[in-house]
């Protein structure tokens, strides 16, 4: 059997174990030959000689970000990555350069989040946020108010990026009977076909969509996209979700935005940095929705991404095709 080990960053075991569940080592202890324990990046040395015939590494969130040398110099017969989490873009690389392949858990970490969306955009089409701030003031206005909202039949939905999440959104979307409109560069007009969508430029999409969802990919040149020449072409009583990266936002642009407007409503699970500073105006704009980070996988959830892992990791012993490889191509359009 091949042999294979699981590595941590120092203080994060924890992560790695609610991943991969008890039952799931096992699993994994059928097909290949697995460390009795896990390896933090503070252990690389002293571990070194084994460590040069690992052939398959397990790890999650908070992997250690090894370079290019390191890589090397510690796993010289490494084959592939197993990544029981979901975005890679911040270590794929330096595994992928050095012939490597990573596998990431993004489909299993990507359902809770398309469904948290879906939730969400369900909830801001009856205006549920607005209506749950007002209701605190006056029952009255809060329900008069609610009629400017779009409700669920006929709507317009902005998604923004159709990589692997943003296209499990407009999946589960499909029963509602909405208008879903698209941003995304890598979309074919072929996958726009099939995922019953039409492509629209960014402003189009802030100028007449009722809710605007980001799950654009972590790029360079997607840092602070959604700035305020976007933002203040949103609708009156539309609402802003954000489950992709906060650093996509210019957020002194979005607060001005609610501010001008505020019937406008912005739902945020991730910002720039994370938590906001503290005396951010995110805490006090009361149009601006904060969750903590809650839309991935959490509680019972986390298992899903440990049995996916277990069961691609057979799937590469056995010599079968893989269904959620990286490569450079596919880090182009993940979150």
């Amino acid at each position: 059997m091949q042999k294979a080990m699981m590595l941590y960053a120092k203080d994060r075991r924890c992560y790695l174990e609610r991943a991969y569940t008890e039952s799931v080592r096992e699993q994994i202890k059928t097909f290949c030959d697995l460390l009795p324990d896990p390896v933090n990046e503070m252990q690389l040395e002293e571990y070194a000689e084994i460590l040069k015939e690992i052939e398959i590494l397990f790890t999650s969130w908070w992997v250690p970000e090894l370079t290019v040398l390191q890589i090397k110099k510690y796993f010289p017969k490494l084959k592939i990555v197993f990544y029981a989490a979901g975005s890679v873009q911040y270590f794929a690389r330096s595994f992928l350069e050095n012939g490597v392949r990573v596998v990431s858990g993004w489909a299993a970490n990507g359902t809770p989040v398309a469904e948290y969306t879906v939730a969400q955009i369900i909830l801001a089409n009856k205006g549920f946020f607005q209506n749950s701030i007002r209701m605190r003031e006056n029952y009255d206005d809060a329900r008069a108010f609610s009629d400017c909202f779009s409700g669920n039949y006929g709507a317009k939905i902005g998604i923004l990026g159709a990589g692997a999440v943003g296209s499990r959104v407009i999946s589960l979307l499909r029963p509602y009977q909405l208008e879903v409109w698209v941003y995304d560069p890598y979309l074919s007009e072929k996958r726009a076909e099939e995922l019953n969508v039409t492509k629209h430029s960014l402003e189009e999409i802030f100028e007449q969509c009722d809710v605007i969802s980001n799950h654009v990919a972590k790029l360079p040149e997607t840092e602070g996209m959604i700035n305020y020449s976007l933002l203040s072409r949103m609708k009156s009583c539309s609402t802003l979700l954000n489950t992709g990266r906060g650093s996509q936002i210019v957020e002194d642009d979005l607060i001005r935005v609610m501010q001008e407007d505020c019937t406008r409503t912005a739902v945020l699970d991730v910002t720039d940095p994370e938590p906001p500073i503290e005396d951010s105006l995110l805490y006090g704009t009361a149009n601006i929705i904060l969750t903590t980070h809650i839309a991935g996988s959490m509680g019972l959830e986390i298992g899903r991404i440990g049995q996916y892992i277990a069961d691609e990791a057979l799937r590469f012993v056995r010599g079968e095709p893989l269904k959620y490889e990286i490569t450079e191509e596919t880090l182009q359009t993940m979150a």
